[in-house]
């Protein structure tokens, strides 16, 4: 079989074809085409085509099988015979015992019809016809995403759809049921006469997600039927209404929307009717909530932005399981870079959920002035910086204030020719302060501060090769720091420098204090060391240190901090990670002259195919505001008999010998279906929320190719209001 009409012909052939599965494709006739099969002829006299035998058909990454194929131009027909099978460039396969087509390859008839939609999406039907070029229309057909057991009294699908008609939309990717009635393990449980979904293709689109329903000891039963809503590619929202029979009814609403890689808009919103609140459980009550975040890129150079955290009632947002929250923070904010040079303006409002706080004693931060300059170039050869911050706080209760910060750094690095590596580097800093208390006596005061320093920090890494990309480094490093004492007079306020403390991401600081109103003075050094070793597959890592001064530094008097003498406690950090198998960090604080252990923290993920173990170990001294706590938290998700799945959860304070909640759920999940039931006890209260224990039942008939991860039918937020 030869000549140019012949092939153009066969290629109009092949491109009719492609059609019939809602498969997109043009009858261009362009493009390489390349055929086999046993025989081939072309009658001139009746312009007809015919292919026998192993017809395979290759066009522009698209394969048509049949045993034979004819084309009789005159009639304009086309026919494809025996195991008729097309898959496209993707992998989506369709069958057919036969296919007929006419009215210039617009139209057709399938006997014996079958699809293959995406990965796990299969249609059937007894016949099928195709109409303009874009709908195929199955009569007496079924669909499923469920695999089809090739064994005998196995071949029922654990899910099904049957319908007198299912008409697939190869345009915008849909599936319409007529008259359909659901089926699992071949039992119906559900009909309805019309019935919309995506295909398995289709990764965004508008209808409504699986329910969850159950019931609680805090609102009774409820039910959750979230609706999305697919704008764009880039825009798209989920309105998620809930009703239950004591907690009344919440509408939560979320909204995302990307411009570009620099702007975007998150917005979650929230309102609720409580005919139950309060105490005693007979208040009408009201609640809302607002979390959202943007950013908008105004130019290259410039950008505006917002974060947004706020509550209309301290416990509304544990209550319906929205967020676990209590501490909530808003900005916003314009900024700008150039190179590596930045500037910021910021604005910050605070609001504490807890029992404890008292919200007129927060700050307000506005403005906030940030700048950053950074030269490209390099200044008397080493690399110059210079900061400038300032704030001004104002709070109904208490002190208002306002700071201005300057601080100028010179570095300059050098690496030996034996590998050491050396930096230097020279440090001035000044700080302007205003404090005024309203209604009290004295009460405004300016107070100025400077300080100087000089640093050398030292690291020789010694580094070993080993085979199939195997590395392994020891390095050890000493830090001197040289500064005059004081530096931190009573009438500087202390508003952002709490909470200090030596541990491992800090022990190799020249300044290890958080913040800008206490400054760390004195001659000081660090000493300590860090071992890696790399593997194909992750790495372990290992990092201890220890500081050292002369004599103590007030401002880490509090025994929490791990510096109260003149060293600090021996801190440590050991990763072991083999993504996604492994992944293990232990952080610890030793002191050793007390010989007790200040800060021990134990993370650990472990996946083995679909099961997996999470635990969290927590165990710290007690603090200037905080009591000493340790705490564990441990979730394991144990998949067995193929697709079943258990998972516990427990969350124990060990000192008080209390547990805060446990959690235990028993689930199905393979690619067509997952369901699941959870239990939750939870033995703690606040304020008008009571100890209390749910229920919950998630069921989830897959429509897309989605595949099965770790976590998916248990994650750790199950019970939250926003999981999906």
């Amino acid at each position: 079989m030869s000549g140019h009409r012949t092939i153009r012909t066969i290629a109009l052939l092949f491109s009719a074809l492609l059609p019939l599965c809602a498969f997109s494709a043009q009858a261009d006739g362009g493009g390489e085409l390349l055929m086999q099969a046993d025989t081939g002829t072309y009658d001139t006299k009746n312009d007809v085509v015919s292919a026998d035998g192993h017809v395979e058909i290759d066009y522009k990454g698209r394969i048509l099988f049949a045993d034979k194929v004819i084309y009789e131009q005159k009639i304009d027909r086309i026919v494809a015979k025996g195991h008729v099978r097309l898959m496209d460039e993707d992998g989506n396969v369709a069958f057919a015992d036969s296919v007929v087509l006419s009215n210039a390859m617009r139209e057709g008839a399938l006997e014996g019809f079958g699809a293959l939609l995406g990965k796990y999406g299969r249609l059937a039907a007894a016949s099928a016809t195709r109409r303009n070029g874009r709908y195929t229309d199955a009569k007496l057909a079924v669909y499923s995403n469920c695999e089809i057991c090739n064994q005998p009294g196995k071949r029922t699908p654990l899910w099904q759809i049957k319908a007198v008609r299912i008409v697939h939309d190869g345009e915008k990717k849909k599936i319409a049921f007529k008259d359909a009635t659901i089926e699992i393990e071949g039992v119906p449980i559900f009909y309805t006469p019309y019935l919309r979904v995506p295909d398995p293709t289709v990764h965004y689109y508008s209808g409504f997600l699986m329910p969850d329903s159950g019931s609680s000891s805090s609102i009774g039963y409820f039910l959750r039927t979230p609706y999305y809503i697919s704008i764009s590619e880039a825009e798209d929202a989920t309105v998620s209404p809930l009703v239950s029979t004591r907690g009344g009814v919440v509408l939560l609403g979320e909204y995302r929307k990307r411009w570009s890689e620099r702007s975007g808009l998150w917005l979650q919103a929230s309102g609720a009717e409580n005919p139950n609140g309060g105490a005693n459980e007979t208040e009408q009550q009201m609640y809302s909530h607002l979390f959202g975040s943007g950013r908008f890129a105004v130019n290259d150079t410039w950008m505006t932005g917002f974060d947004a955290q706020v509550s209309s009632k301290d416990t509304y947002l544990k209550r319906y399981d929205i967020s676990q929250l209590d501490r909530l923070m808003s900005d916003i904010f314009v900024s700008g870079e150039n190179g590596r040079s930045r500037f910021a303006v910021t604005g910050y409002f605070f609001q504490s959920l807890r029992t404890s706080d008292d919200n007129n004693t927060f700050p307000v931060a506005l403005p906030l002035v940030e700048y950053s300059y950074i030269p490209l170039d390099r200044w008397l050869g080493g690399q110059f910086r210079l900061d400038v911050n300032a704030v001004a706080l104002s709070r109904d209760i208490g002190e208002n204030d306002q700071r201005l910060s300057a601080k100028a750094r010179w570095r300059l690095p050098h690496i030996a020719a034996d590998g050491e590596m050396w930096t230097f580097q020279l440090d001035g800093r000044g700080d302007f302060y205003h404090t005024d208390t309203p209604d009290a006596a004295g009460n405004s005061h300016y107070t100025t501060r400077g300080l100087p320093s000089a640093a050398l920090d030292w690291r020789w890494p010694f580094i070993a090769q080993g085979k199939n990309g195997k590395s392994f480094i020891v390095e050890p490093i000493a830090q001197m720091i040289a500064a005059p004492y004081g530096g931190n007079p009573h009438t500087v306020p202390n508003e952002d420098s709490y909470g200090l403390e030596i541990d491992d991401n800090n022990i190799f600081s020249f300044d290890q204090v958080p913040g800008y109103d206490l400054l760390e003075s004195g001659p000081r050094a660090n000493f300590g060391f860090r071992a890696e070793s790399r593997f194909e597959s992750g790495y372990a890592e290992a990092l201890i240190g220890q500081s050292f001064r002369l004599k103590s530094d007030p401002i880490f008097a509090d025994e929490s901090s791990g510096q109260t003498g003149t060293s600090s406690d021996i801190v440590g950090r050991f990763s072991v990670k083999f993504p996604p198998y492994m992944d293990v960090t232990h952080r610890i604080a030793y002191n050793e002259r007390t010989g007790k252990v200040r800060r021990n923290e134990v993370y650990l993920t472990g996946i083995y195919g679909r099961s997996s173990l999470q635990i969290n170990y927590v165990q710290l001294s007690a603090g200037e505001d905080l009591s000493a706590r340790e705490e564990i938290n441990t979730q394991i998700d144990l998949n067995f008999y193929q697709n079943w799945q258990v998972f516990a959860a427990i969350r124990r304070d060990l000192i008080a010998d209390q547990t805060f909640s446990n959690e235990f759920g028993i689930g199905y999940e393979n690619e067509c279906l997952g369901i699941s039931l959870a239990y939750k006890q939870k033995f703690t209260s606040d304020r008008d929320l009571k100890p209390s224990t749910a229920i919950l039942v998630h069921f989830n008939l897959k429509t897309t190719d989605a595949p099965i991860r770790p976590f998916s039918l248990f994650p750790r937020d199950v019970f939250s209001y926003t999981r999906n």
